[in-house]
Formats: C-alpha cells, sequence, structure tokens
C-alpha cells in the first residue's frame, strides 16, 4: 500500500528480490466513494464531488503509479541520485493519494452533529469543548496559505489530539508524526465551483456532512 511505500526508503532494499528481479507490486487504484456524487448536497454539490474524485483524486494516483516505477528502477540501478529526486513528486501524488483516501471516508450523508463516546470525551479533554475543538479546526483549515489541509490529529507518543494544517498535499503522518483521523481539503478544487473564493462558508458547510462514525473508528484503532 501506499501508506507502507511512503517514506520508507530505509526499508526499500525489501522491494529488491535476488539476480535484480524487482518483486511485483500492486498498482494503487481510485478508491471508490461510498455514496454518490450528488449525496453530500446540498452541502458540497454532485460537481465539485465528481471532478474532485473522479479527476483530481484519479491524477494524484496515475501520477503516483508512474513515480513508483520511476523509483523502482532508480531503485534496481542503485541510482540514489534519481531516487532522491523522485521524493517531491513521491510526497506530493502520495499524499494527495492518502489525503484524499481517507477524506472520501471522512464525510458522509448521514453525518454532520457531534461525535459521541470515547472521541466525544477526548475533545472536551483535550479542546475544553467540542464548540471550541470546531473553532479551532475551521480556523487552521481558513488559515491554510493556498492550497493544503486542516486536521484532527493523534499524538501516539502523548496520547492526545491535536489540530494541524499542512501545506499542498503533504500527508500528515508522513510530515508531523500524527495519526489522521479527520481531514479537512481547502484546496479551492474541493470548494470553488460552489463556494467562490470564500473559504469561509464552504468550511462552515463540510460539518454538516462530517462522518463523526468513521473519526471515532479512526481514533479507537490508533489508540489500540
Amino acid at each position: 500500500s501506499v501508506l507502507g511505500f511512503f517514506f520508507s526508503f530505509r526499508s526499500s532494499a525489501k522491494l529488491v528480490a535476488p539476480l535484480g528481479c524487482l518483486v511485483s507490486r500492486q498498482k494503487h487504484t481510485l478508491p471508490d466513494l461510498p455514496y454518490d456524487y450528488a449525496a453530500l448536497e446540498p452541502h458540497i454539490n454532485a460537481e465539485i464531488m465528481q471532478l474532485h474524485h473522479s479527476k483530481h483524486h484519479a491524477t494524484y494516483v496515475n501520477n503516483l503509479n508512474v513515480v513508483e516505477e520511476k523509483y523502482k528502477e532508480a531503485l534496481a540501478k542503485g541510482d540514489v541520485t534519481t531516487q532522491v529526486s523522485l521524493q517531491p513528486a513521491l510526497k506530493f501524488n502520495g499524499g494527495g493519494h492518502i489525503n484524499h483516501t481517507i477524506f472520501w471516508t471522512n464525510l458522509s450523508p448521514n453525518g454532520g452533529g457531534e461525535p459521541k463516546g470515547e472521541l466525544m470525551e477526548a475533545i472536551k479533554r483535550d479542546f475544553g469543548s467540542f464548540a471550541n475543538f470546531k473553532e479551532k479546526l475551521t480556523a487552521a483549515s481558513v488559515g491554510v496559505q493556498g492550497s493544503g489541509w486542516g486536521w484532527l490529529g493523534y499524538n501516539k507518543e502523548q496520547g492526545r489530539l491535536q489540530i494541524a494544517a499542512c501545506a499542498n498535499q503533504d500527508p500528515l503522518q508522513g510530515t508531523t508524526g500524527l495519526i489522521p483521523l479527520l481531514g479537512i481539503d481547502v484546496w479551492e478544487h474541493a470548494y470553488y465551483l460552489q463556494y467562490k473564493n470564500v473559504r469561509p462558508d464552504y468550511l462552515k458547510a463540510i460539518w454538516n456532512v462530517i462522518n463523526w462514525e468513521n473519526v471515532s473508528s479512526r481514533y479507537a484503532t490508533c489508540k489500540k
């Protein structure tokens, strides 16, 4: 999987089999959405969802497969210079694939409201209240300069929730070490067709489709 491959250059020797033959690797594929393109309306319209998924995410997947192929060749040749030069493209396209794969599951036509159980307790513990958390994550997402993401992540070492913002397609875990629970895409392609340049309106709307069951399940998994 891309998560395993991503930034795991230290273990890249495992990809090389004896006699220079390379172990066959599954190509990355675009995941299906768990709902229809129009399912998140009126908060995110069908046209945005279709373009975002079938064009933007698909492009990251295709480019990631191309980059990994080139990386594999460079690895087989022991060409470290090329391996290093491919890392920005691996980070960008690998991150784009990781981020969007999480994002689609973080949204649901039955979403919105507030989380329950352990996640809600942790939010109250680490942010004071759900309202305070919502305000902080919204502010971090609005404040991203240019393109990027706002995240709720889990800091495993400290055992607490943390908010972070990442530029471009930098993946949360690969760049900050935080385990991603909830990502908000603030690239213009995620909202421009509907909200024009008013990012705060999009951020206000997206809370109506947040899939708290998915976020809670991610939290439960990373606490194990």
